[in-house]
């Protein structure tokens, strides 16, 4: 099922919220930062938001440039929490391709059963060499306005 969760997350288009430049460059496009949104898609009512350096430049321009690995991540509930099926620790959310060959970010997920929180990881691979630099966050699983009922983490794992 991990192989078809990844295939799932990978599908999933995420919403750019807003970009800025960072760097000018004349006749080629700029560099900036991205920042854009992306749901859970087993874990209604959390979304994440991550910010992804993009290159520009003649390479940036042409979808060449390997682009770097520092990418900050930020999850929240927005809902009541509703686990959609059962999860792995470290399943995927969301993947994407961060050069033309062979690296790619990813956003995994995790439970602390211990605390009922919801942690998020996020990171960069390579099919040689990966990076250390990633990014975490983690969400409470809390009730939502008037409804008791919490569910756990840990009731959803395999």
């Amino acid at each position: 099922m991990l192989a078809c969760s990844a295939v799932k997350a990978d599908s999933l288009d995420p919403d750019l919220i807003f970009r800025k430049s960072t760097t000018f460059n004349v006749l080629t496009p700029n560099d900036k930062l991205a920042v854009y949104g992306v749901d859970d898609p087993i874990v209604e009512g959390v979304a994440c938001h991550y910010t992804a350096p993009e290159k520009g430049g003649v390479s940036g321009a042409l979808g060449l440039a390997e682009q770097t690995s520092d990418i900050s991540l930020a999850c929240r509930q927005y809902g009541p929490i509703k686990f959609k099926e059962k999860f792995s620790q470290g399943d995927v959310v969301f993947s994407e391709r961060r050069s033309i060959f062979f690296k790619k970010m990813q956003i995994v997920r995790g439970c602390d059963a211990k605390r009922n929180i919801l942690v998020y990881m996020t990171y960069s691979d390579k099919l040689v060499e990966g990076s250390p630099k990633n990014s975490t966050s983690s969400v409470p699983v809390a009730p939502w306005g008037n409804s008791g009922d919490v569910p756990r983490c840990s009731d959803y794992l395999r």
